[in-house]
C-alpha cells in the first residue's frame, strides 16, 4: 500500500488542468487543513477531494477483495469514517467541502467546482447574503 499514490492521481490532475485552463487558481494538498484536501480555494474557503472508488467505497464501483475480506472491509470502512471526520473538522473551521469520485467526468466536476467557487465568492462580496 505504500506504493499507492496519495496525491496527484490521474483523475485529480485532469480536474486541476481543467480548472487552471479556466483561469481558476488554487492550492494543492494544503498542509494546514484537516485531511490535506486535494484542491483548495483559500479565498472561497472551498476544499475539494477527488476520491478513489476502491479506497473510499464508491457505491457504483467499490468492490471488496475476496482474500482477507474482513480486514479489507474494516480498513475501507475506516477510510469512509475518516472522510466524514475531516469533513466535519473542515466545516467547523468554516470551510465548504465537496467530494468527487475518480470516475466522474472531469469537465462536469470542474463545471460544478467553478459554479460553487463563484457562488461562494459572490456570497462573501454581498456580506454573506445569498
Amino acid at each position: 500500500m505504500k506504493r499507492m499514490r496519495r496525491a496527484s492521481t490521474k483523475p485529480e490532475l485532469l480536474i486541476r488542468r481543467e480548472l487552471h485552463r479556466r483561469g481558476l487558481r488554487f492550492r494543492v494538498n494544503h498542509p494546514g487543513l484537516p485531511g490535506k484536501p486535494d484542491i483548495v480555494f483559500t479565498r472561497a474557503r472551498l476544499a475539494i477531494f477527488v476520491d478513489g472508488c476502491f479506497w473510499h467505497r464508491c457505491p457504483v464501483h467499490g468492490v471488496l477483495p475476496r482474500n482477507n475480506r474482513d480486514w479489507w472491509e474494516a480498513k475501507l470502512l475506516r477510510n469512509v469514517e475518516r472522510d466524514r471526520e475531516k469533513d466535519a473538522a473542515l466545516s467547523a473551521l468554516g470551510w465548504h467541502v465537496r467530494h468527487f469520485w475518480e470516475h466522474e467526468d472531469p469537465v462536469r466536476a470542474t463545471d460544478e467546482i467553478a459554479r460553487l467557487w463563484r457562488h461562494l465568492l459572490s456570497e462573501q462580496a454581498s456580506g454573506g447574503r445569498p
